[in-house]
């Protein structure tokens, strides 16, 4: 299922060669391990009272509502550690709204800028790139690759339920040219290079509405096969350059997040 939201149309036009498989893109180093459940992130606060296996179950069951109405646990792994991790219904990217920007509010006026973007927020888990492109245009190129184990999912999980995985993105409607946006995700096995699902979109500016409004982009893949492990994902925003500096097309609140089909 994919949704564009204030849009017209999907995918065509293209002004850049799509990726036909992941080696294109660099791969991002390995995404940092989370911290111990066990250490508090404010070393002043006490720590909060954990709850035993058996509630721990019951709350995740009660929150997740699994197909079926209960889940099997491959040895080693606990309902209270799955209690801390949550590794469902959560955004598994890094810094998914690195410069602080509201979608509830229209983007906030901004120029030209001599700044590179690293400076304008926290970019940490992203690595970036510039691709520079024809009539003084260029796309800032974003990604992370979420090694789905290392966020707390198991194998058998992701093999046997298949749960829906849902990408989902927030571009500004800056108009510097027909397409200023892409997403591009797979879904890879445990070499992070076989392709098991893949999603490429490029929306076309309908050029509706005020300028700067906030678009939607989203898609959930479901029944992708086994041996899923891990997720890259790859967003594009186009740049233009102008006697002031660079005018940026600006994103915000990308997540990818693993939850039970409703």
């Amino acid at each position: 299922m994919e949704e564009v939201r204030d849009r017209h149309a999907l995918g065509g036009g293209m002004e850049t060669k799509e990726p036909g498989s992941p080696q294109e893109p660099p791969s991002p180093p390995p995404p940092p391990s989370p911290p111990s459940p066990s250490t508090p992130e404010n070393p002043g606060l006490p720590t909060p009272e954990q709850p035993s296996e058996a509630h721990a179950r019951q709350l995740l069951m009660e929150e997740w509502k699994p197909p079926g109405g209960s889940l099997e646990l491959p040895p080693g792994l606990t309902w209270k550690l799955l209690f801390l991790r949550r590794p469902l219904y959560r955004n598994l990217l890094h810094s998914p709204n690195p410069e602080g920007i509201n979608i509830y509010e229209p983007a906030p006026p901004t120029g030209p800028t001599q700044q590179p973007l690293d400076t304008l927020g926290n970019f940490h888990g992203w690595y970036i790139k510039t691709e520079k492109l024809l009539h003084n245009l260029s796309w800032t190129v974003k990604q992370q690759c979420v090694n789905l184990l290392a966020e707390g999912l198991w194998e058998e999980l992701l093999d046997d339920e298949q749960p829906d995985i849902t990408v989902m993105d927030w571009y500004e409607d800056s108009r510097l040219d027909v397409c200023v946006y892409e997403l591009h995700v797979w879904l890879l096995a445990a070499d992070r290079q076989t392709v098991i699902a893949q999603h490429h979109v490029a929306p076309r500016t309908s050029r509706r509405g005020s300028p700067g409004c906030w678009i939607q982009v989203s898609h959930v893949f479901r029944q992708y096969g086994p041996g899923v492990r891990f997720v890259h994902f790859l967003h594009k925003t186009k740049n233009r350059r102008e006697p002031g500096g660079l005018r940026r097309t600006r994103v915000t609140d990308s997540s990818v997040s693993v939850q039970f089909r409703e």
